[in-house]
């Protein structure tokens, strides 16, 4: 509940109407309240009040200049500077409660505690800045480490009639310092119940995005030519780079039902879809859809959280199986195998967390069956998918979490044959079995609320269950960053880097190519900007680059996009 108010002066008029606002952080709530409507959206409070001052005698030019003048320092953040302004104000004659109001803010801001206590009591004095005054010195207590004093002052916003948004506030903030000092208040208590009483039966979520987007390799095509040690006559492939713009859509709609006071049952439905411009780069066409059903159990007092989530899950994938060397379907035999990697995938999944305070701890678990298209030439990749993982973590005070990961999965295929030491994938071989051991550490770190970072690493052990063909070790780092500047922009980087070691496989699956190697960039970047209360554009850039001796999965790729949301 710290750095809570940020105020922005307005020009003060006699007898005329001034808009001051404040922003503070508490909890997980937005409200903005503009001519007495309010809206909740996210993290930060936002909160215009109108009102009407009304001065005795003519202000000088000079004061009024220097009034102004802090306003504008103190929208800078040059709180210091602000306050001397505010001092030049007083002395050359201004002496109103706006300028007491604005200055104990600044006060505040600059952490001078004892000071932004004397002259938000002045400001108290008047009757239109009476209320916000005092909820500001409950603020300014809770900063100065008094959080008595602090409850005192937000029972007196709690209490009074005038406005029922700051009185909503400060039932909020009571709850905050009840939650930290282990007390309690019974007038908080009933509110809680009577909002859960309130609290819609059933409700519905939309969210739909359409943008346009580049891609500068369409089909992750090699950029230099290579002998096919894969195909016993050695052909030189020259690849063909494709590159061409694409319609990328999302749709999310959900649906729930509130059963009891911290349990919903939902059904939820999600498109993800990518359409091409161009002849030959339609054959990129892909979609993904998704049914879920399920039930979410969520309870979260006094700094413990329980959260069980279970559901079933069906998802249908359609695109072309195509040659990244030339963009066509791809054959065997004469036979077309266009849809060998269309699939359906269903199962269930379980997911429970449950936190105290700092310290957290989950688990999860998921059963897939994947039914791929049927094909008559070549193997079905049909196949089981089984995961079960948990984790621990722990905040520390100063905003900094610390993760441990540990997750086991297998992929158990019903038809698809494994491969020798030879690399030979021979029919007579046994069904291919996968099975992967992840270890993975994260870490993050927020410097101010508009500012984190994180970093993680990750080790995955992959066993092949015939001969140890594609057994794999993989060390992966990733970095992330994320900045929000302003209410309205979001920024969020994320990096990674990938090396795999095997120790059995050839590049080509062919002894002659020599041991196979593989490495891996990817990078993301998210912007934001929001346009209104449903809408916001989207810019997205992301980067892939594959590092190998078996120069077919060798490729850079990067795609840029431009999107707008919805959001209901």
């Amino acid at each position: 509940m710290r750095q809570v108010i940020v105020f922005q002066g307005i020009k003060p008029l006699p007898l005329r109407s001034y808009i001051t606002r404040i922003t503070r952080s508490l909890g997980n709530l937005v409200i903005r309240e503009t001519h007495g409507h309010v809206r909740a959206t996210g993290k930060l409070v936002q909160l215009t009040v109108i009102g009407c001052l009304a001065f005795s005698g003519q202000v000088l030019a000079d004061a009024q200049a220097s009034f102004e003048d802090g306003n504008r320092l103190f929208r800078d953040d040059l709180y210091w500077a602000a306050l001397l302004r505010y001092q030049e104000a007083g002395e050359a004659g201004m002496d109103t409660p706006l300028l007491h109001f604005n200055t104990g803010v600044a006060h505040y801001k600059a952490q001078q505690h004892i000071r932004a206590r004397e002259s938000l009591l002045r400001a108290a004095e008047s009757p239109q800045l009476r209320v916000i005054s005092h909820y500001n010195l409950g603020l300014n207590a809770y900063a100065s480490g008094d959080p008595e004093e602090a409850l005192d002052w937000f029972r007196r916003a709690r209490d009074q009639q005038e406005n029922e948004t700051i009185r909503e506030y400060a039932m909020a903030a009571i709850g905050r310092v009840n939650t930290e000092v282990r007390t309690t208040d019974p007038v908080i208590v009933a509110e809680v119940k009577r909002r859960e009483e309130e609290k819609p039966v059933a409700g519905l979520d939309v969210r739909a995005k359409i943008g346009y987007g580049s891609d500068d390799n369409v089909f992750r095509a090699p950029a230099e030519p290579y002998i096919d040690l894969s195909d016993p006559a050695l052909p030189i492939v020259v690849p063909e780079i494709f590159s061409g713009a694409f319609v990328p859509v999302e749709l999310r709609a959900g649906y729930h039902i509130n059963t009891t006071e911290h349990e919903k049952f939902f059904g939820a439905y999600r498109l993800d879809a990518r359409f091409y411009d161009g002849d030959t780069e339609n054959n990129a066409d892909e979609y993904f859809h998704e049914l879920r059903f399920g039930s979410e159990y969520d309870r979260r007092e006094e700094g413990r959280v329980s959260r069980v989530y279970s559901a079933f899950t069906i998802g249908e994938h359609d695109g072309q199986y195509v040659d990244p060397d030339t963009g066509n379907p791809r054959t065997a035999g004469g036979q077309d195998l266009t849809d060998r990697m269309d699939y359906v995938r269903y199962g269930p999944e379980l997911n429970i967390v449950q936190r105290f305070g700092g310290f957290g701890f989950g688990f999860r678990m998921k059963g897939q069956l994947w039914d791929y298209e049927d094909t008559e030439v070549v193997p079905e990749y049909d196949h089981e998918y089984f995961v079960f993982g948990g984790h621990v973590q722990y905040k520390l005070p100063w905003d900094t979490l610390f993760r441990l990961a540990i997750e086991k999965s297998s992929r158990r295929y019903a038809e698809r044959p494994s491969f020798d030491l030879n690399g030979d994938q021979l029919i007579t071989n046994p069904a291919l079995r996968y099975d992967y051991l992840e270890y993975a550490f994260t870490a993050r770190q927020r410097i101010v609320d508009s500012f984190w970072f994180g970093f993680g690493y990750a080790l995955m052990d992959r066993e092949d269950r015939y001969v140890g063909y594609n057994d794999f070790s993989r060390d992966s780092y990733n970095f992330e960053v994320n900045w929000s500047p302003g209410r309205r922009f979001n920024l969020a980087m994320n990096a990674w880097y990938r090396v795999y070691d095997y120790p059995n496989a050839f590049a080509f699956n062919n002894p002659v190519a020599g041991e196979k190697t593989l490495e891996t960039i990817d990078s993301e970047i998210l912007a934001t900007f929001l346009l209104s209360d449903h809408f916001w554009l989207e810019a997205e850039i992301d980067y892939r680059e594959t590092a190998s001796t078996d120069t077919r999965i060798e490729y850079d790729r990067t795609r840029y996009s431009l999107s707008l949301v919805w959001e209901l």
